[in-house]
């Protein structure tokens, strides 16, 4: 039987941030964490994506979330430390973290990786995720639960050949996840890592050119996992490696690290599985708005950190 989907309220009161929150995974993870409870700070480097997903959100009635502009491609630590510094005065508490924010420009061989593209590609899959990590940990840690969770890719555990920066990243990240894991393996802060597999999303469009999508899940048919290790739900999958695909369709099959803290496997169902299929939504800038009602920098609730925004300031 496939893991229900958590309580409506299964994460009222806590406060998550969303980095790659504009499209994809990181725009269905807002929503979802917003349908149940949280107050979403909503992070991307685009402004239209932004204030399409921060439209959504509103518009269902969920708590308000907070837009902040990002580039994470040339944030600094400084960055990192005033935004959360800017939490702590006015949000006040943190108790969920998504790093699902990344980027892929090109699959090619290592021979002919164009050096800037490399060091792009990991700035944005695996020093930004330390870098934030590191900047929210005490106020993740003041939380009396709260969670860390990383979008891996299936690079990550099985090295292919041409996925280049985006591969090393990835599996980097993963690695990352379970230090963190073990390391805070006694404070309130779980750590989890969590892999989607195939989905609907623009990246996999542009690297899988003709495959048949139709057997591809949508972003929000993943979001039951994406929920339940955010919430407490996620209390028993602690340092663990999650297949989305396999949680929701019931085999319950973590792919562990037994580097973790309490690294376990339990072994999927014997059973053939249908892959999961759902009408395609068409993303921001198609019809979900594309900046057409909340204006960031306007209207729309914002952190004010010590090293504001502008315009044109990032990509």
């Amino acid at each position: 039987m496939a893991h229900p989907m958590p309580a409506a309220e299964a994460l009222t009161g806590r406060a998550v941030l969303v980095t790659g929150a504009g499209q994809g995974l990181g725009y269905a993870a807002a929503l979802a964490y917003a349908r149940h409870g949280a107050e979403v700070i909503l992070l991307d480097r685009q402004v239209a994506a932004l204030e399409a997903v921060y439209d959504a959100i509103v518009a269902t009635g969920a708590p308000t979330p907070i837009a902040h502009p990002l580039d994470l491609a040339v944030a600094t630590p400084a960055d990192y430390t005033a935004l959360a510094a800017a939490l702590t005065d006015q949000v006040g508490h943190l108790e969920g973290l998504l790093h699902n924010a990344a980027v892929l420009e090109m699959l090619t061989p290592l021979a002919f990786h164009p050096h800037d593209t490399w060091t792009h590609t990991l700035q944005v899959n695996l020093t930004a995720p330390f870098l934030l990590t590191q900047a929210c940990l005490p106020l993740l840690s003041a939380a009396a639960d709260s969670a860390v969770l990383f979008t891996s890719d299936a690079c990550a555990a099985h090295p292919k050949g041409y996925w280049g920066a985006y591969g090393v990243a990835k599996a980097g990240a993963d690695n990352l996840a379970l230090m963190w894991a073990a390391e805070l393996s006694n404070t309130p802060v779980r750590v989890h890592v969590l892999d989607p597999g195939p989905a609907r999303t623009e990246m996999r469009l542009r690297t899988h050119p003709g495959a048949p999508t139709a057997s591809w899940p949508t972003p929000e048919a993943l979001m039951p996992a994406y929920v339940a290790l955010m919430a407490a739900t996620g209390h028993p999958y602690r340092g663990q490696r999650v297949q989305a695909r396999e949680w929701m369709e019931g085999a319950d099959r973590l792919v562990a690290d037994p580097r973790g803290p309490d690294a376990r496997l339990c072994r999927a169902h014997g059973r053939h599985r249908p892959p999961l299929s759902r009408p395609a939504r068409a993303g921001p800038g198609v019809d979900g708005g594309g900046g057409r009602g909340h204006r960031v920098g306007d209207s729309a609730r914002q952190l004010l950190t010590s090293r504001p925004w502008t315009p044109g300031s990032g990509k």
